[in-house]
């Protein structure tokens, strides 16, 4: 289908199917998905990064064995509202991944702050040890990401 503003993404979803969510790091891809009727996120696993299409293809697998509707891609916007090179990494991996699969609907969601957010939860409630937090940052910041798209997508069918 295509990229485009998480505001245009309600009419091009079924009315269920799971979303996943993307937290693209420089050497793993958090994974969260939600439930069907888009609700609540949860985190998945994070896949190391090899070749795009073996990354690709896993996520696929993924996406295919829960039936899911579309994806939320983190975007790492600047603190101040800019987007710099990692920006254009998440927007060419969304492009690449429409490539492989043109039926894909995918929108971003600004994820500052996600993996600080989560690395506190980690630490002050869970106190998660420094090995166990590198193993779940990346898939809780994709949750944390998915939610936020959640909420909002939420927010735009109320108002």
């Amino acid at each position: 289908m295509a990229v485009v503003d998480i505001t245009e993404l309600p009419p091009l979803l079924p009315r269920y199917g799971a979303l996943f969510g993307l937290d693209l790091g420089e050497k793993t891809i958090g994974v969260a998905v939600s439930d069907p009727t888009r609700t609540v996120a949860t985190p998945l696993e994070t896949l190391k990064k090899g070749k795009f299409t073996d990354d690709a293809n896993a996520l696929f697998k993924l996406m295919d064995e829960r039936e899911a509707a579309g994806i939320v891609i983190g975007l790492p916007v600047n603190m101040d509202g800019t987007e710099g090179p990692r920006c254009q990494s998440s927007r060419a991996f969304g492009r690449n991944l429409l490539r492989l699969r043109p039926d894909l609907v995918i929108t971003f969601w600004d994820e500052r702050m996600s993996s600080m957010a989560v690395n506190r939860v980690l630490i002050d409630e869970m106190d998660a040890t420094r090995a166990r937090r590198a193993g779940l940052v990346d898939q809780m910041a994709a949750g944390w990401i998915l939610q936020g798209a959640l909420d909002r997508l939420r927010g735009l069918a109320e108002g």
